[in-house]
């Protein structure tokens, strides 16, 4: 959530910003949420007046009292019983403004750094960086759902059978991959100095509003209706979440934290080849990586984080690159975003596997979550996550380049000692 005073002194700029965004009324929201913080600092004004009007005179009635002035003392007795009813009315209506104000701000997506590229869509995206890593191309590859059957190792009709689309069971050699990616993601975050961290599954709605995913994402999640609860999107929701309302050190900075979760998605894209197999799944196993941070540090950090995914490609020699977002393809709740596509040499395109993302301050304004600087005054933290990586379009791109034309797949070597195997 965008702060009321950054809002009030750069209405103009933040506007053309948020315009970049897609948000075509940005002005006229920015002009509604100042006009409502006057609106709620007028009422207060009013309000801190009026109680110490009441004070005033309720201090004079114990000394009309003392001095026998008994109908001067009645009649500041009934002018502090209007006070209190003014001071109702103004109480209830400046809870109905903060409502509004706060219902108001929610409509306002992060401003993008000066950094990011303007654009409308995917194609007016960045290539940053890209790493090649030679594949086999003596014979025809095939994708990974047709080696993932053939093998025996994931069971789509299962997953239909158990749940629906969406939802493959990984078997025997599949499943021992799938929790050797896990380890080795988590093991690789805890050499960098990331404390892990298994929270729940499930969040209440406070901690879904704190993170962006609620009003944005509702209809993306899996709901709990009769319990208030939300399945989790992403580890970054509960991860975060931790330190919701909490005041930070200097010295706490930065804070590191990293946790496997399963994930879950209602939305599943489109038709066709995008959603096939593991290319996009309802819920699936991710390594996320989260930092909390002074502002002066994010951007150096959000580099940091982004070299770290790098590096887990680069163990497990996948081609990949990395893409700068440009402002039209960003999250609502970001700042600036990094996105990761590995290359699947099955299919003969590229798949997303993380997004590393600077949320600067729009997250830890909605979590509250504050640091006390060095001048003693309380400031805002910055928040970045990243995925450290998503799991099924990882298990698709290794089966994919890893396969032989005898129909095994070799294990890379940096995953062997968890798998326990070299081969499938």
């Amino acid at each position: 959530m965008l702060e009321v005073p950054k809002l009030r002194n750069q209405a103009g700029e933040i506007a053309a910003k948020l315009e970049q965004k897609k948000l075509s009324d940005a002005g006229t929201v920015i002009k509604q949420v100042l006009d409502l913080d006057d609106e709620r600092k007028n009422i207060q004004k009013n309000l801190d007046d009026l109680r110490s009007e009441m004070n005033q005179i309720s201090k004079s009635i114990g000394k009309l009292m003392k001095e026998g002035k008994k109908d001067e003392a009645n009649e500041a007795k009934q002018k502090t019983g209007k006070i209190k009813d003014e001071i109702k009315q103004l109480e209830d209506k400046s809870r109905e403004v903060d409502a509004e104000l706060e219902k108001t701000l929610v409509i306002l997506p992060n401003v993008p750094h000066e950094s990011v590229p303007v654009g409308k869509n995917p194609e007016d995206n960045v290539v940053v960086h890209e790493k090649q890593f030679p594949y086999d191309e003596s014979f025809k590859l095939k994708p990974h759902w047709d080696l993932a059957t053939d093998l025996g190792i994931i069971d789509w009709e299962l997953g239909v059978k158990l749940t629906g689309s969406g939802f493959p069971v990984y078997i025997g050699k599949g499943a021992r991959l799938q929790r050797a990616l896990i380890s080795f993601f988590l093991d690789f975050a805890g050499k960098k100095g990331y404390k892990e961290i298994m929270p729940p599954l499930v969040v209440n709605e406070a901690s879904a509003y704190a993170t962006g995913q609620l009003p944005d994402k509702e209809g993306q999640m899996y709901t709990i209706e009769r319990d208030g609860l939300f399945m989790i999107p992403t580890a970054e929701v509960p991860i975060t979440n931790l330190y919701r309302g909490n005041l930070l050190k200097m010295d706490e900075f930065p804070v590191k934290l990293c946790g496997y979760t399963p994930c879950f998605r209602r939305e599943a894209g489109s038709y066709g080849a995008d959603v096939k197999g593991l290319n996009r799944l309802h819920q699936f196993d991710k390594v996320e990586i989260v930092q909390l941070v002074h502002p002066d540090k994010s951007y150096d950090v959000l580099e940091e984080m982004t070299q770290h995914v790098e590096a887990l490609l680069d163990a497990l020699e996948l081609t990949y690159r990395r893409l700068l977002l440009c402002t039209g393809d960003m999250t609502f709740t970001s700042s600036k975003t990094y996105d990761l596509e590995v290359f699947s040499v099955g299919q003969g395109r590229w798949l997303e596997v993380s997004s590393v993302s600077n949320f600067e301050t729009y997250q830890s304004n909605r979590l509250k979550l504050r640091f006390k600087s060095e001048n003693k005054k309380n400031q805002l933290a910055h928040t970045l996550n990243g995925s450290a990586l998503a799991l099924p379009r990882i298990m698709a791109a290794l089966l994919e380049k890893y396969q032989g034309e005898n129909g095994k797949i070799i294990i890379p070597e940096v995953l062997r000692p968890y798998t326990g195997f070299s081969e499938i």
